[in-house]
């Protein structure tokens, strides 16, 4: 082969190599989700593949997403915990029951548990992201469920990043977006109200009071939505104990919306529930 040949052969080599390269930010998609299926989220390889990612798409909301999630995921782990004579605890039922030297019944559950320091890059990339791009949903309702699993029947910090939330939703010239695409006052008050019910099930009393004042938020900023009155009223019923009361949320949730099938069920509970009493 003469030097012209070889030349143009490593041309031609080289040429393919660049081409093989050529990833779209949909085929590193593809290969992190089946990377992820293999071996978790921070399994071997993971890493590296968001660094390529990253540096062929620095752009792509996805690659943040996925930072986020490997150091998450790579921070909590699960026990399994005693504790004696409870039904629930943090919104789950037992995983099993054993008995103590006593002959007692003792209920396990599942929980989580984190180390701090992983945790906390997990939480730096999501801050970076509310900096860099402060109307996007997506690194908003990502922080708040992150603290909602770190913090458990105390979440202090994420009804703070709620309040924020809404706080800012009231204020004037935002353009929410979901994921980069425009988000209205919809997307707004179904992810906050998905937010609500992970609170309720904790079933704390601090959780308890953060679900009635988010609630009573959301009410005032949307007073046509008769989810957070249903909450108001769930509230009442639940951690109040308080029939009466509740029932007056869930009427007027129903004047709403006739249709509303959460009010309508727990109308129906709490008739049944004095019908029982009167008959004692």
């Amino acid at each position: 082969m003469n030097k012209t040949k070889i030349f143009l052969s490593a041309v031609a080599a080289a040429v393919c190599a660049v081409a093989s390269a050529q990833t779209t930010a949909e085929e590193f998609q593809a290969r992190y989700d089946r990377l992820v299926r293999n071996v978790g989220y921070y399994g071997v390889g993971v890493e590296t593949l968001l660094d390529r990612w990253g540096e062929a798409f620095p752009e792509d909301m996805a690659v943040p997403a996925a930072r986020f999630r490997y150091h998450f995921e790579k921070s909590r782990h699960t026990e399994i915990v005693p504790v004696p004579g409870a039904r629930k605890h943090l919104g789950k039922t037992p995983s099993l029951t054993l008995k103590d030297a006593e002959g007692q019944d003792v209920p396990y559950f599942e929980e989580d548990f984190f180390d701090e320091t992983v945790f906390g890059e997990a939480i730096k990339i999501l801050d970076a992201q509310i900096a860099a791009q402060p109307d996007e949903l997506r690194w908003r309702f990502l922080k708040t469920e992150a603290m909602l699993a770190y913090e458990k029947e105390s979440p202090d910090l994420a009804v703070i990043e709620l309040d924020r939330l809404i706080d800012r939703d009231a204020s004037k010239g935002v353009a929410w977006t979901l994921d980069g695409a425009p988000a209205g006052a919809e997307v707004i008050q179904q992810g906050v109200g998905e937010m609500c019910a992970s609170i309720f099930a904790v079933g704390s009393p601090a959780c308890y009071e953060f679900f009635r004042s988010i609630s009573e938020k959301m009410s005032k900023r949307y007073p046509k939505n008769p989810a957070f009155i249903d909450n108001l009223g769930s509230y009442w019923l639940v951690a109040r104990d308080n029939d009466k009361q509740a029932a007056k949320y869930y009427r007027k949730a129903l004047k709403l919306d006739p249709e509303d099938y959460a009010a309508q069920r727990n109308l129906k509970i709490i008739e049944n529930r004095q019908a029982a009493a009167a008959k004692k």
